[in-house]
């Protein structure tokens, strides 16, 4: 081929506006609306062909708009307060981090927070769904709190793929190129103004891979690009498509963001005390970091590794051990032979730190098993999921009871700014204060609501609605235009949809689990409720579904041939190419948002919390983080948290269920209004949902729980371990081999009660407990001798017990110590204790890191 020979042209401001550029390049203009309405004023409908995209639209924008906005004086004082905001916020010190930790941490504190995709605004697109949209919430509100984190993700050259349906409604997927040239991005350069770059080993070969950054507030989020002129043009195609290729195309994208993103932080002169993998697909990062650590401190692979361990976190949001990412073992040997002698470790210790079973050698590789074993911390993100992962993993942890397996939970939440309709942001301001999105958890601030008109609420409610119609019919009349649909059909569109109606949401990824066609189960009563003159019913659907998830399509397929039924045309419709813009159309503007998960499939679903600040109301099978918010002043509940073993069964009688609520409970309330026309009981059950959630289901919340209870721990945790060239983390990898060698030696040899066994003990009384336990070569320190009790079953095992620690009462003889307690006795019942020993270590997460327990026989 003929040479081309690249540059840049930038776009051409004059000088009075080159602040529009900096506003361009800091994504915080995209929860700001005044920003937004700022780009938006210069020219509207460029705005809207740009894609929401600052730094295209003025690339494109004409020199003549240019300079009329820049001689307009009322257009430049705005220009100056929203510059003078941007650097305020970047400037200020007043942050909940600088209040709460700052001072509490050691120096250099650090989170560096991984993902697969991120999700910030619809002009960077390199998200897919709920995960992304969660990981960009996750930086917003780091750089609303002040926290000291950035975030590592790959920069995709065609992102996920654009949505159609053709004439059958089959969907079609579109692949177009992302020009990182007129995106909020910008290379990070070297010092000498070159492009940075690492490496990383692939077989026989070295690729390499450039970082860009995109500045999200206070926090920078760092891409990685594998499409570099050095690489091979398969090796310029990893970093293509999110989600995209085979099983060993996943691996290498794995292995750039794991091992490559570390590798770019260090380039970066960054260096975490903490890293969040959100999800198992960072989970090399592990490994790298590990070989980081030998490198700098001289150290064998397990003392780095037992240090890196206190400063990993994973966060899995699956449900099912299916979705893990698993890779055969002869691809993980081909590309980790070299890497796995720079460990110093045989290729087999290796493969089994992705193992259940370390004696299984055909056993492939878990990306989740090697995140769970590499982090000192493992949550799921709501409290039924958290259960639900606690089922999944108990097998790693024999001998302990499923409640205490360790795998807690933070649920999910949103950065409500981002999805808060300009409207109601208005009434929020000028009824909650302007704090109100700062102080987002604060529920005495959502408190307020109730001081909010019931005229004025509703007639947001009605603006946003409408909105959303007008929206929905110029995309649909785009869809049938795209189709080659009869002008006639098209000019009928125009007319879809009723600005007055109940307007129902559902909007997702489409996986055969979460239900789309829940409603289509009985298409007579349906149709019923859509065309009920009094009372019309009308439904917005979007979502797409995985490339290679047919059976998903079909549900898509079914959803639009009963959209295209003369009885449902107007009051149906389903939205193509479903992305952050059309989300936040459909959550500022439906009434009801709609959820039908097959329990416990859902892990949390972050999209009906979206509408919570908005004003609409959730209808939602009791699963993820609804089985938390729910109660019967805030929203609906389909079934009451039932699991059937029978899935045609299940989905019989939930549908029943969703067609009753919908008929005799949402209907009326939506429709009953009294002499003012307005339906005061609805409004009175929005403020409760707004009251009540707002303050819970929200980023903030989120993020500085994840802060609080892991990253500032850990972080000081991971700087004693790694102190004095790893001292304390080499000493406790000795301790655990110890303790492992001598652990089957321990056993409760008698326990003694007073009263004895069988004898009653009053409210208020306390049992006394005398263990005589068997330590062999430990000594007590090295264990914590416990009392599990609680209330009985029927099988005469205690259920959700709690563990009472034992106390060691003297010197021991030929191994053998005694230790006691007492337990009071809080309430009257048939109660028991089991008697249990741990091992215990004032430098050691347990039972995570070491799960051994041996039970009185």
């Amino acid at each position: 081929m003929h040479t081309v020979h690249a540059f840049q042209v930038a776009p051409a401001l004059p000088e009075s506006l080159e602040r529009l550029r900096v506003i361009a390049y800091n994504l915080r203009w995209s929860w700001d609306h005044d920003t937004i309405e700022l780009f938006r004023s210069l020219d509207r409908p460029l705005w809207e062909t740009c894609g929401h995209n600052p730094v295209r639209m003025l690339g494109e924008i004409s020199l003549e708009r240019l300079q009329d906005a820049a001689s307009d004086e009322a257009f430049l004082a705005e220009l100056d307060r929203i510059h003078y905001s941007l650097e305020s916020y970047l400037r200020s010190q007043n942050t909940w981090y600088r209040r709460e930790w700052s001072a509490k941490l050691p120096t250099g504190a650090q989170i560096a927070y991984f993902c697969m995709e991120f999700g910030i605004t619809e002009c960077l697109p390199i998200y897919s769904g709920g995960l992304g949209i969660l990981a960009g919430d996750h930086l917003k509100s780091s750089s609303d709190l002040g926290i000291p984190l950035v975030g590592v993700g790959l920069l995709y050259q065609q992102g996920y793929f654009h949505q159609a349906l053709n004439s059958d409604g089959w969907q079609v997927e579109k692949y177009p190129d992302n020009d990182f040239y007129i995106m909020p991005i910008q290379p990070v350069l070297t010092e000498l103004g070159e492009p940075l770059q690492v490496q990383v080993e692939f077989p026989g070969r070295f690729i390499s891979i450039s970082v860009w950054k995109a500045q999200v507030g206070r926090t920078a989020l760092y891409m990685l690009d594998t499409n570099v002129p050095q690489n091979s043009a398969d090796d310029q195609n990893i970093t293509d498509q999110l989600y995209g290729g085979d099983t060993e195309m996943r691996l290498k994208q794995e292995i750039v963001l794991g091992i490559g993103g570390m590798r770019a932080l260090a380039a970066l002169n960054i260096h975490p005390t903490l890293c969040h993998m959100n999800e198992g697909h960072s989970a090399f990062l592990s490994l790298e970091r590990a070989r980081m650590l030998m490198t700098e401190h001289g150290c064998n692979f397990q003392a780095a590794r037992e240090a890196a361990a206190a400063g990993n976190l994973f966060t899995t949001h699956t449900p099912v051990p299916a979705g893990f990412d698993i890779f055969p073992l002869d691809m993980m040997r081909r590309y980790f032979s070299a890497f796995v002698e720079t460990l110093k470790i045989t290729m087999e210790e290796f493969l089994n730190l992705g193992r259940v079973s370390r004696t299984n050698n055909e056993e492939q590789f878990n990306m989740a098993v090697l995140a769970i074993r590499a982090s000192h911390h493992v949550n799921g993100v709501s409290r039924l999921h958290g259960k639900v992962t606690r089922r999944m993993v108990q097998a790693g942890y024999p001998g302990f009871t499923e409640e205490e397996v360790p795998v807690t939970h933070i649920t999910n939440g949103i950065h409500t700014r981002s999805f808060v309709s300009q409207e109601m942001a208005q009434i929020l301001d000028r009824y909650l204060g302007g704090r109100w999105s700062q102080d987002v958890s604060g529920s005495n601030v959502w408190a307020r609501v109730e001081d909010i008109p019931d005229e004025e609420l509703w007639r947001v409610f009605q603006q946003r609605r409408e909105k959303l119609v007008r929206f929905a019919r110029v995309r649909l009349q785009q869809q049938l235009q795209q189709r080659n649909r009869p002008e006639a059909e098209i000019r009928q569109a125009k007319e879809a949809l009723n600005p007055d109606a109940l307007t129902i949401g559902f909007a997702r990824r489409f996986a055969t689990y979460k239900r789309s066609t829940l409603l289509l189960s009985d298409t007579d009563r349906l149709l019923k409720l859509l065309n009920d003159p009094q009372r019309p019913v009308q439904i917005l659907i979007a979502g797409k579904a995985h490339p290679r998830d047919d059976a998903a399509k079909e549900l898509i397929r079914r959803i639009f041939e009963f959209a295209h039924r003369p009885q449902a045309r107007n009051n149906i419709v389903f939205l193509e190419d479903y992305d952050i813009m059309t989300a936040r159309h459909l959550v500022q503007g439906v009434d009801v948002w709609l959820n039908t998960p097959r329990r416990p499939m859902e892990a949390s679903g972050t999209s009906g919390m979206k509408i919570l600040a908005n004003g609409g109301l959730n209808i939602s099978i009791l699963d993820g983080w609804w089985a938390e918010g729910y109660n019967d002043t805030v929203g609906w509940a389909i079934g009451n948290g039932e699991e059937y073993a029978d899935p045609d069964v299940q989905d019989r009688i939930e549908a029943n269920d969703l067609f009753e609520i919908l008929e005799d409970e949402v209907v009326p309330l939506f429709y009953d209004r009294g002499v003012s026309g307005l339906p005061r009981a609805w409004i009175a059950r929005i403020k409760n949902s707004m009251r009540q959630l707002c303050p819970v289901f929200n980023t903030h919340r989120m993020v500085s729980e994840y802060a609080g209870r892991f990253y500032f721990p850990s972080t000081i945790r991971f700087t004693k371990l790694t102190a004095d060239n790893l001292k304390r983390a080499d000493s406790l990898v000795l301790w655990k081999q110890f303790i492992r060698s001598n652990w089957s030696n321990v056993k409760i040899e008698k326990v003694e009660t007073v009263p004895e066994e069988g004898g009653k003990v009053s409210v208020g009384e306390s049992l006394r407990i005398k263990a005589l336990v068997q330590l062999d070569k430990l000594s007590p320190t090295d264990v914590s001798v416990e009392a599990y009790h609680g209330r009985l079953g029927n099988d005469r095992q205690v259920k959700n017990g709690e563990a009472a620690e034992l106390s060691c009462s003297g010197p021991g003889k030929n191994g053998l110590y005694t230790f006691e307690g007492k337990l009071t006795c809080g309430s009257s019942g048939l109660k028991g204790f089991a008697v249990r020993a741990l091992p215990s270590h004032p430098d050691a997460e347990l039972p995570q890191e070491l799960p051994l327990i041996t039970w009185e026989e």
